[in-house]
């Protein structure tokens, strides 16, 4: 039995910050039900990469769910979804703040039909504050959480991170709000409203530059691969290419020394402690690559592991997907998704002793389950041409 089966939420999310965290909580056996825009859908359905007009972006995200199609503008959709509520645990939307209290559904209305609903919502800047009407992306909240500003290079321009982050993180929080909800109905047997914004999780996840400021009234930016907080902990020259190390305490610092055959950096005062190879890396780096860059990475990495200090190879995607660690952690899974075929996507990183680690089912196609959906609410199959005639549905 997977954790979370008997647990039915009601999607009403999009794009991406919604839709990764309720594709968490589906991996692991909740009952997700997408609820998409009828002949639209969810916007996520136009993303690349594109295989036969269908998206593996939108397969991807939303993978073990159910999906229906339903306009909450009209009074027959209202109805459904008042019936759907009834039945459901949770409910999950990232529009903007105020578009589902303005269709008849603030969390005080959900509450009266169904006391024990948990509503979760993803916003860009939150419920308040003079930017919460504010639309939202990924990359604005990377830019003003402060993400862009400590990403790439000294001399170069601010960069956003690669992957969504403002997105996939504030979805896993939003996720994690949701279990701490339903463990808190165990108790009280009450719901509760969730508010999650994606620029509160930049700022959370800012970690050491927010607190140098506030403590320190220190102002960093960015500095490439290496830690601010750590040395060395940075990107290096080989060779034949690049590789990474990290030296979270003075003994792997001891060992590196050892390994470079350098016991005056052992010895130096600028770096006798981690603090002060922090104040003096720019003089530490060249010496290590000093050494680096006369053994090819291979080398390194026997020599490096070896005296156990944490090493990497700056791996492309390519290799990532191919590496032997990757397979055997399951972390790709094979879908015959409907109109692409059978294709490859991202697996779980949750690997739960009491289930199997597979996909249960490929992400739905439009509306695929409004007759199963709409027939468990009592809904009869001529209501259901009717429903799909006005466009209800």
């Amino acid at each position: 039995m997977r954790p979370l089966e008997g647990v039915r939420i009601l999607d009403l999310s999009q794009a991406y910050a919604g839709p990764f965290c309720t594709m968490n909580l589906a991996d692991h056996g909740a009952e997700v039900i997408k609820i998409e825009r009828p002949g639209v859908g969810d916007q996520a359905r136009t993303w690349g990469p594109m295989k036969n007009g269908e998206s593996g972006f939108h397969a991807n995200l939303n993978r073990n769910k159910s999906g229906m199609t339903l306009d909450l503008k009209t009074e027959e959709g209202k109805e459904i979804f008042r019936r759907l509520l009834k039945t459901a645990d949770v409910v999950c939307e990232n529009y903007k703040v105020g578009v589902l209290e303005k269709l008849g559904f603030s969390y005080e209305a959900m509450r009266e039909i169904n006391p024990r609903i948990i509503y979760g919502n993803i916003t860009g800047y939150g419920l308040e504050g003079p930017l919460a009407q504010r639309p939202c992306y990924d990359i604005v909240a990377q830019a003003m959480g402060g993400m862009m500003d400590v990403t790439g290079f000294g001399d170069g321009l601010p960069t956003k991170v690669g992957p969504a982050i403002a997105d996939n993180y504030t979805g896993a929080l939003l996720a994690i709000g949701i279990l701490m909800a339903l463990y808190r109905r165990e108790k009280t047997g009450e719901g509760c409203h969730i508010d999650v914004a994606m620029v509160d999780t930049m700022i959370h996840i800012l970690d050491h530059f927010i607190i140098d400021y506030t403590i320190l009234g220190e102002k960093h930016s960015r500095s490439g691969n290496n830690d601010q907080s750590i040395a060395p902990f940075d990107s290096f020259a080989a060779k034949d290419g690049m590789f990474v190390l990290a030296c979270g305490t003075d003994g792997m610092f001891a060992k590196l020394c050892g390994l470079m055959a350098r016991p005056d950096l052992q010895a130096d005062a600028r770096y006798a402690t981690n603090y002060d190879r922090c104040c003096h890396y720019e003089t530490l780096k060249p010496e290590i690559e000093r050494w680096s860059v006369g053994k090819t990475v291979d080398e390194l990495e026997e020599e490096i592991l070896g005296a156990g200090i944490p090493f990497g190879r700056i791996q492309d995607v390519e290799q990532v997907v191919k590496h032997p660690q990757t397979k055997a952690r399951n972390m790709l899974w094979e879908v015959d998704q409907p109109g692409m075929g059978r294709i490859v996507i991202t697996g779980t990183p949750i690997k739960m002793s009491c289930e199997e680690d597979k996909l249960i089912k490929a992400a739905p196609t439009l509306g695929e389950d409004n007759a199963r959906i709409l027939h468990s609410l009592g809904y009869s199959g001529e209501e259901l041409t009717l429903l799909a005639e006005k466009g209800v549905i």
